[in-house]
């Protein structure tokens, strides 16, 4: 198929020139693209949803098309396909994407919503790309790029509290990102004047960014978005660009309850039809006809393409590590806290592009718990203390990670996490998993546990909640482990998007690998090599006592009770890596124990132990069993009370006697 008004060369620039024909030309090509595949919907050939742009085509082409650098990024949402048909020009790889075909741009993984092709990310949660655009924003700046991030929102994403939450690092941070809010005055079916207070440019405004407005039925339309974007890249710097626009037809496939005077008022305004009528007739015709042609021969193509199918069935997203290098910090330490404000001194040293975000991380405060002490100071600049702001600054990690970056962000207690939840659960985990060439090295650091009387909402251990989500690496070191080695090795080595968890007693406790032996990892383990799980005592055990974190000071003494007093064998195993939790190297060392207890300090209710235990019972595992953990209750401040919810010596020892 010749494809009319291809928009973009082999190197990224955009080919679509300003004149009317050239606009016309490929606007009417997206209108038709985007009435095909309603179109075929209606033939029961798409299934799932699909937002279109019908009446919005000039507006969602505006921007992408005045991007001329081919290090320029789009972050697109749900309603992505102008400006990826305009960023690609792959129309053929749009439509069999959505059908879900082989040839489609990302084989049919991302359908509508989700896709990745070079510089261009779509993902169908509202706001969830704008954080991400600030750190590839920024990852540009580092790197002295002239190049732009565009976001594209509508209006109803103007509800979101992550969106300010990134416009506001946009703008202290000052990255060269612009938000273009396409604003057709209704969300799905709720007009935008019942769901905004104040106005969309004053919203810009209020963080400080430059904020144009235009309307996309201006004759010089698309030459004012060039002349934005020209200025932008004239002079590095956040900004906002609101078009209004009307779409003409539903928000998805049914959902338009405008009355008809007001869709009457809509065709008649339409920016492309009235474009059209400004051409010699005799070129409009020989236009339509062409992209009508183009668009049978690509229906014929769409349907004759076979159905995606996986060449095998994933069983996880994990991309391949690295094997570990000898140890480049000792396993001796005057404490963990120590160990790992090391482990970054030494990422920080080693590797320009780690850079460590967080709240308060500055000198003379070094964070919440001081492990990042020195730092910023020593590495001005790399270490970045931050608005409170956890969903923002975990995507602008991530966009720093796609950019080739190493971040490590720092949440200040691991409770925040939650607010961090929809960028790790969408987004970081989901980009590497869905796109073959795509790599997330996100690093999430945070202090988690009680026994400081700090509260329900600052003393809880969430790895139950983070091991459950597919293609998030959970790394829980105690003080047998060499912690800052821990973290060196996850940031070198491993390509994924990690959560490294620090219990806050352990901070203090010194680090000493004591009788502790590395258990041989299975090769069929992914990064249990890199994250080794620790064992001691007896080879021949009564009893095996599985824990992490920080509860292995409280297991060890209530082990030595057992030895002393019941003269139990006891053998104490300590995983490092929660997920993926390393299967094989475990089972080999467990399936023939004749009984076994996993300790932790979370709420152990579909948790780390209950999925180490069901592993077992299908392994066929005969010997008895069983879990001690935080009954699920929230974490109470009294100390006496935390006392008594928080498994301790003497529970522990009570609960490990049960099964004798």
């Amino acid at each position: 198929m010749n494809l009319p008004g291809f928009c973009r060369d082999q190197n990224g620039k955009p080919i679509i020139g300003l004149d009317d024909e050239s606009i016309y030309a490929w606007g009417d090509l997206v209108r038709r693209t985007e009435s095909l595949i309603l179109s075929l919907f209606s033939k029961g050939l798409l299934s799932g949803t699909t937002h279109t742009c019908l009446g919005q085509e000039i507006c969602q082409m505006s921007v992408v098309r005045a991007l001329s650098d081919p290090d320029d990024v789009v972050l697109s949402n749900h309603r992505n396909h102008g400006h990826f048909l305009t960023y690609s020009g792959d129309v053929l790889g749009l439509v069999t994407e959505i059908m879900g075909r082989s040839s489609g741009t990302c084989f049919g993984y991302g359908g509508s919503q989700h896709i990745s092709y070079r510089g261009f990310h779509s993902n169908g949660v509202q706001a969830g790309m704008t954080g991400i655009g600030v750190g590839l924003g920024l990852a540009r700046k580092f790197n002295g790029s002239n190049a732009l991030v565009a976001v594209m929102i509508g209006d109803g994403t103007l509800g979101e509290g992550l969106l300010y939450e990134s416009m506001n690092l946009a703008s202290i941070w000052r990255a060269p990102v612009l938000y273009v809010v396409e604003n057709n005055g209704i969300a799905q079916t709720t007009m935008t004047e019942n769901t905004i207070g104040g106005s969309i440019a004053g919203r810009g405004k209020a963080f400080g960014l430059e904020v144009w407005e235009l309307d996309d039925s201006d004759p010089q339309f698309c030459d004012s978005v060039q002349k934005v974007v020209d200025e932008l890249r004239a002079d590095p710097r956040p900004g906002m660009l609101v078009i209004n626009t009307m779409r003409l037809g539903p928000h998805s496939k049914g959902d338009d309850l405008r009355s008809e005077q007001e869709k009457s008022y809509i065709q008649k305004r339409d920016p492309l039809s009235v474009l059209g009528e400004r051409l010699e007739a005799k070129l409009k015709a020989e236009i339509d006809a062409r992209n009508g042609g183009f668009i049978k021969e690509l229906e014929q193509a769409a349907i004759a393409t076979p159905e995606s199918q996986f060449a095998g069935i994933p069983a996880h997203s994990f991309k391949a590590g690295n094997e570990p290098a000898s140890s480049q910090l000792s396993a001796e330490a005057e404490n963990v806290r120590a160990s790992i404000n090391a482990g970054l001194d030494y990422l920080l040293a080693q590797n320009k592009n780690c850079i460590v975000l967080g709240e308060d991380l500055h000198e003379p405060y070094g964070g919440a718990f001081k492990v990042t002490a020195g730092l910023s100071e020593k590495y001005q600049g790399r270490v970045i203390s931050t608005p409170i702001s956890e969903a923002g600054i975990t995507g602008a990690g991530i966009g720093l990670a796609l950019a080739g970056f190493r971040p490590i962000v720092e949440i200040m207690f691991a409770d925040f996490l939650t607010l961090c939840a929809d960028q790790l659960f969408n987004h970081a985990v989901k980009f590497p998993a869905m796109f073959e060439d795509v790599e997330v090295p996100l690093i999430i650091r945070t202090p988690c546990g009680g026994r400081r009387g700090y509260g329900p909402t600052h003393s809880q251990s969430p790895e139950n909640i983070f091991t459950s989500i597919p293609g998030l690496t959970v790394v829980f070191g105690s003080h047998r482990h060499n912690v800052g080695q821990l973290l060196v090795d996850l940031s070198q080595n491993w390509p994924n998007p990690a959560l490294f968890l620090e219990h806050k007693l352990l901070y203090g406790e010194k680090q000493s690998t004591g009788a502790y032996q590395v258990l041989k990892a299975s090769d069929l383990d992914m990064a249990a090599t890199l994250f080794p799980t620790l064992v001691e005592g007896s080879q021949t055990p009564d009893l095996t006592v599985i824990t992490y974190g920080g509860m292995l000071p409280i297991v060890e003494e209530a082990i030595q009770f057992l030895r002393e007093t019941e003269e139990l064998e006891v053998e104490v195993m300590v995983p490092s890596l929660l997920a993926p939790l390393p299967r094989n190297t475990l089972m080999k060392q467990l399936l023939n124990r004749p009984a076994i207890a996993v300790v932790e300090e979370s709420h152990h209710e579909y948790g780390v132990g209950a999925e180490l235990l069901a592993m077992l019972l299908e392994a066929g595992y005969q010997g008895e069993a069983i879990r001690v953990g935080t009954d699920p209750v929230p974490i109470p401040a009294a100390r006496s009370l935390e006392r008594q919810v928080l498994p301790d010596k003497e529970l522990i020892i009570a609960n490990l006697l049960e099964l004798f």
